[in-house]
């Protein structure tokens, strides 16, 4: 079960509450320069030239001045708390500008995503998280970009693990 915050179960109750629940999306890949940080809402206008809104939050490391998280348009489903399904989740971006689909189509290899779920109000306070996802699919159309997210697959690690043998692990037997 996740466990919230106070203001974010307050939130929840509220008939008509004025806190919005953002998602914060980290993209990291070996290619990237540096990380793709995307949010769901456009809490605060970032620039005038060119006109940019996103997120300030230290989520991740982030330096909420110089790396703030940038809006997007996008809606998230993001991952349930079931035991017994994987953590995956659906990212769908508009896809807005030719950039956006040959960045997607240049990896060749799963990017690692990261998600989290905090208040508009409050940025610094995460509601909700998961890392170390992989980036499994993109399908792309004319109107929207649709990213799935999985974790590796546990399911398929070799059972029964390796033996530790004194050939395999040296360390344990001195």
């Amino acid at each position: 079960m996740r466990r919230l915050s106070l203001n974010a179960r307050l939130a929840q109750d509220a008939e008509g509450g004025a806190e919005i629940e953002v998602a914060l999306i980290h993209i990291e890949h070996p290619d990237l320069e540096a990380p793709i940080r995307l949010s769901t809402d456009n809490t605060e206008r970032l620039s005038d030239d060119p006109l940019m809104y996103g997120t300030r939050s230290s989520w991740r490391g982030a330096n909420p001045v110089t790396e703030p998280y940038l809006w997007v348009i996008a809606s998230a489903v993001l991952p349930g708390d079931a035991d017994d399904a994987p953590a995956s989740a659906q990212i769908a971006l508009e896809n807005l500008d030719a950039e956006m689909v040959d960045l997607v189509r240049s990896f060749t290899d799963p990017a690692s995503v990261s998600l989290a779920v905090v208040l508009a109000g409050s940025p610094d306070v995460i509601e909700g998280e998961w890392t170390g996802l992989l980036l499994v699919s993109a399908d792309i159309t004319a109107g929207e970009i649709v990213l799935s997210i999985s974790r590796d697959e546990v399911e398929l690690e070799a059972f029964p693990p390796g033996r530790m043998t004194r050939l395999n692990f040296p360390g344990l037997h001195t």
